[in-house]
């Protein structure tokens, strides 16, 4: 979390990848040139993403990391280069982007034609600015087969490691209607990101099971609610099973939930397995061969008490470090690194992220050939 500590280089024994940086256009105005004209009205509008339900009092995105000239923080390749990457002496950073509300639009094909045009100014715009900048494909869930064709339009590129999905939709990701998403995944050999985003916005359900909270503080408390469902629900319909080399990375949704989740998931399996006979396997060996967790927003216990509750979720196997630079709770390494026995630490930074997503595979680690 600490803010002021990004202004102070760092020096780590172990090589760091980042699995959450957000940037974002330095005006909407430059996505036209990736959209059909008929759109290009709606991209003047207040926000062209969604508006937001809650008032909340602290901006996203930390105002020193802008880059200055009034363009907004995580929009300049070139300074989060510096500011990120260069400072912390990171190896390689997955860019999430910032339409975290895109599932959210009652219009499917505007949310798909702004990913879409998102999509190619990332391209066009960071991946050629560094190699240490890798790509996710935002996608539009409202229409799984629009989402599909975006996977397999972009999937090919050796610079995209993921397909980025917000933790807000409108049913459980587990259901069939989303297959096609999950079988272009698998097809480009793509992780599936679920990144927090759009839970109570637009189309969506409220953003807490009993209703809407009456302050961004609440809201901000129970968000892994929803991390929690996507993943309960993937298991539970077997989406595993049906895909069984398929990868999910739960993004930004905090970690101290999963052991609780995968101990009453396996005990519910014992008494009522009969409702899944698709599952050949207790719901926690499904989570811990597909599914990683990143570490922004890790809850911030004693010492001892983090390190007891990383250890009870396998975080030597399941947890790969993020910063969610340039957003306000953004963690810098040593913040959170430091907190980690060594033998966990080595796994947090770097390895569990590396055999993710296959990047001494694809030839995206340092001294690869991908460009």
């Amino acid at each position: 979390m600490e803010a002021s500590a990004t202004k102070k280089a760092s020096k780590f024994n172990h090589g760091i990848i980042d699995c959450d940086v957000h940037q974002c256009v330095k005006s909407y105005d430059d996505l036209k040139p990736y959209m059909p004209r008929v759109w290009w009205d709606r991209l003047k509008a207040h926000n062209a993403t969604l508006p937001f339900l809650l008032y909340r009092p602290i901006p996203l995105e930390r105002s020193d990391a802008a880059p200055g000239n009034g363009l907004p923080p995580g929009s300049d390749p070139e300074f989060a280069k510096a500011d990120l990457l260069d400072r912390y002496n990171i190896e390689r950073a997955i860019l999430t982007g910032n339409l975290l509300s895109i599932s959210a639009h009652n219009n499917p094909d505007y949310a798909a034609a702004l990913a879409s045009a998102f999509n190619d100014y990332t391209m066009d715009t960071w991946l050629p600015s560094d190699e240490r900048w890798l790509g996710s494909i935002v996608i539009a869930t409202q229409d799984p087969l629009l989402a599909a064709k975006e996977i397999d339009r972009l999937g090919s590129h050796p610079r995209v490691v993921q397909v980025l999905m917000t933790s807000g939709s409108r049913e459980p990701y587990g259901q069939r209607r989303y297959y096609p998403i999950y079988e272009a995944a698998v097809r480009n050999n793509l992780v599936i990101g679920i990144h927090g985003g759009g839970e109570g916005d637009g189309i969506n359900p409220p953003t807490t099971a009993a209703g809407y909270p009456t302050t961004n503080f609440e809201r901000h408390n129970i968000l892994a609610i929803h991390h929690m469902s996507q993943l309960n629900s993937l298991v539970c319909e077997g989406v595993f099973e049906t895909f069984p080399t398929l990868k999910v990375a739960f993004i930004e949704g905090g970690l101290g939930w999963l052991p609780h989740l995968m101990w009453r998931m396996d005990k519910n399996f014992r008494a009522m397995r009969s409702e899944v006979p698709w599952l050949k396997y207790k719901p926690s060996e499904y989570i811990l061969k597909h599914v990683r967790l990143t570490t922004q927003p890790i809850e911030e216990p004693d010492n001892r008490e983090l390190v007891q509750m990383l250890q009870l979720m396998r975080a030597e196997k399941t947890v790969m470090f993020s910063t969610d630079y340039p957003h306000w709770d953004n963690d810098a390494p040593l913040f959170v690194l430091n907190k980690l026995p060594e033998e966990m630490r080595r796994r947090v930074a770097y390895e569990n992220a590396a055999e993710m997503y296959q990047l001494q595979e694809r030839g995206l680690l340092a001294g690869g050939v991908a460009k």
